[in-house]
């Protein structure tokens, strides 16, 4: 079983990694793997399908070719997706052992479970197939990752015991944000004393990067923290939680998280009450909750680049005639595809596990940009 207690509560997620000439800049991710390392540190999350698949890739490259095998820990996920029979679990698995240049992972996920993909891993028989790498030493740990409903996630722990963690978005907008309904997943995995992995405690960089109203009552209090640092203290003071990953994206933000978790303090209650605050600032002007995971924009045949134009439509929303995000946008289609370019194929709806009504939003995108 999954001991918590040797987990680290900062987790480097490498799905948003540094890039350099449209290439993963290795020089910086070895940097920052050896920060994290050497901070004591040892959780790496990665993907088959992060980076085109080259995430895994880079994590052979920074940790495993460069770092003593037993002085970290490695996860990654199962895209169901890709399966078409129940043969192609292992020759998936077996396509990111060798791109991740190691005989095992220490924690192995099935990949996004949410309604619309929860029968494919039963109908391919994925949580058996889990069981049986766990038992022959390919996988250490065996778990999900999950952006479904309240009822889904109780219906398949009721169904699958063997599940030894569970990996939920959760973060202090997305507590009682009725589509996610974090909190509402962290009370059920907690009843059940299953260890939970956070993914998205910054929202994709939206609590990292709070409108300045906001973030000067975070500043009267603490003048030198950073947002995110705030967002991911109310995760890590949680109990229960394990692991919280942050998908650092440079040496800085690496620095500021080390920071964060070098002496950590635990959120007091004035400080969570603070932060429900900025929580009311927030929604008081609807955002799209686009994480900037990118699923969506792989299939795109228009290539819009769909979390970047999103980020311009909050900025529009708050401040609605702000140039400098005209002007971005405006630089941005010159390397890729126009918010009006959308067909409405309904490829990135299909795979967006925020389930935004990403066509509806791009022509809302058009008429502001």
């Amino acid at each position: 079983m999954v001991d918590i207690t040797k987990m680290p509560k900062l987790g480097f997620g490498l799905m948003r990694l540094p890039e350099k000439d449209g290439e993963i800049d290795l020089e910086q991710v070895c940097r920052m793997a050896d920060a994290y390392l050497e901070a004591g540190l040892n959780y790496f999350d990665t993907a088959y399908v992060y980076h085109g698949g080259k995430s895994e890739v880079a994590a052979r490259e920074a940790i495993v070719k460069r770092h003593p095998r037993d002085s970290f820990t490695l996860a990654t996920k199962m895209p169901i997706w890709e399966v078409k029979q129940e043969s192609d679990l292992d020759r998936l698995f077996n396509i990111q052992l060798e791109r991740a240049g190691v005989d095992y992972f220490d924690y192995y996920l099935l990949h996004a479970i949410a309604e619309d993909k929860a029968d494919q891993y039963d109908k391919y028989h994925a949580y058996e197939w889990g069981v049986r790498m766990r038992d022959a030493g390919k996988i250490r740990h065996f778990g999900f990752s999950f952006h479904g409903s309240p009822e889904l996630l109780v219906r398949i722990l009721d169904v699958h015991p063997e599940i030894e963690f569970v990996q939920i978005q959760l973060n202090y907008l997305d507590w009682t944000n009725p589509e996610v309904r974090s909190q509402r997943l962290y009370e059920i995995l907690r009843d059940r004393n299953i260890p939970i992995i956070v993914m998205e405690p910054v929202k994709g960089g939206t609590l990292a990067n709070l409108p300045e109203d906001l973030m000067k009552k975070y500043q009267a209090v603490r003048p030198d923290a950073s947002a995110a640092s705030w967002a991911l203290r109310f995760v890590a003071s949680l109990p229960g939680v394990a692991t919280i990953l942050s998908g650092m994206s440079n040496d800085a933000q690496m620095a500021d998280n080390l920071k964060t978790f070098t002496g950590f303090e635990p959120l007091t209650e004035e400080e969570r009450s603070l932060v429900n605050e900025v929580t009311q600032g927030l929604v008081s002007v609807p955002q799209i909750g686009c994480t900037a995971c990118r699923y969506c924009t792989d299939g795109c045949p228009q290539q819009i680049s769909i979390p970047d134009i999103f980020r311009m439509v909050n900025t529009l929303r708050r401040q609605s005639g702000d140039q400098y995000t005209k002007d971005a946008y405006a630089q941005l289609v010159t390397h890729s595809g126009r918010a009006d370019d959308c067909i409405a194929c309904g490829q990135c709806e299909s795979v967006c596990p925020q389930h935004l009504p990403i066509i509806e939003l791009l022509r809302e995108a058009a008429a502001l940009l």
